[in-house]
């Protein structure tokens, strides 16, 4: 039997802040709102949850709705419930961070989005709801998360070199890093894997490709290994 709730209830949404890495800035998703509250306002991607579905569920049907994302790395972040924060009523939201390749995930504006696009996290236009906060936590929680886990390699095509990965660093952490230290302690580490190929199409020598092994990593893990990369 349905149960009847004699009190009410709040809204649930699901919001994504989805990070992404250029040659110069690290990126954040935004999506054009093409309905009220907010019409013509940038804001992450996101939208209610569904009766059906799991949070999980959620975040990543919206992601493939509004930017056309899938199987990208998605974590949840933090519940953000403060009264007025959405002017139809009472909407508790929960905000995910996921991180994604940005030549390899092509964006599609889909649903009520107008359109899907990359602005640098420190410098994104006005938005929508409170999700200037969500982002502002996110950003924090990633700064701090890529010093202990290898979650950043998300952020890179699946063969990099070290340069690539140390600006990597350097953009989040947004501090200058010792190339000479920085090599020596990444390739100590024991999860990167020299390939075979050197980058294509540049004017300078070509530097040597590296893939990140995450079997080993793991099995590194299991015998009581500790990321520690900064």
């Amino acid at each position: 039997m349905p149960y009847r709730y004699d009190y009410p209830r709040p809204a649930l949404t699901v919001d994504c802040v989805v990070f992404g890495l250029d040659d110069k800035d690290l990126k954040v998703l935004l999506i054009e709102r093409t309905s009220d509250p907010f019409a013509g306002r940038w804001a992450l991607p996101g939208g209610f949850v569904e009766m059906d579905e799991s949070l999980d569920a959620a975040a990543r049907r919206e992601l493939r709705e509004e930017a056309g994302l899938e199987e990208v790395f998605l974590e949840q972040l933090y519940t953000f419930g403060a009264v007025d924060r959405d002017p139809r009523g009472r909407v508790v939201t929960v905000a995910y961070y996921a991180l994604v390749n940005t030549v390899e995930h092509p964006l599609r504006a889909a649903s009520d989005a107008r359109a899907a696009a990359w602005f640098p996290v420190l410098s994104p236009p006005a938005l929508a709801f409170d999700h200037a906060e969500i982002l502002r936590v996110a950003h924090q929680r990633l700064r701090g998360k890529v010093s202990y886990q290898p979650i950043g390699f998300e952020l890179l095509p699946e063969r990099f070199t070290l340069s690539q990965l140390q600006q990597l660093y350097e953009t989040i952490l947004e501090r200058r890093l010792d190339k000479r230290n920085f090599r020596r302690k990444v390739l100590s580490l024991g999860f990167l894997e020299e390939t075979a190929h050197t980058q294509r199409d540049v004017s300078h020598r070509a530097a040597r490709l590296y893939r990140f092994n995450e079997a080993k990593y793991r099995r590194l893990v299991e015998k009581g290994f500790l990321f520690e990369l900064i």
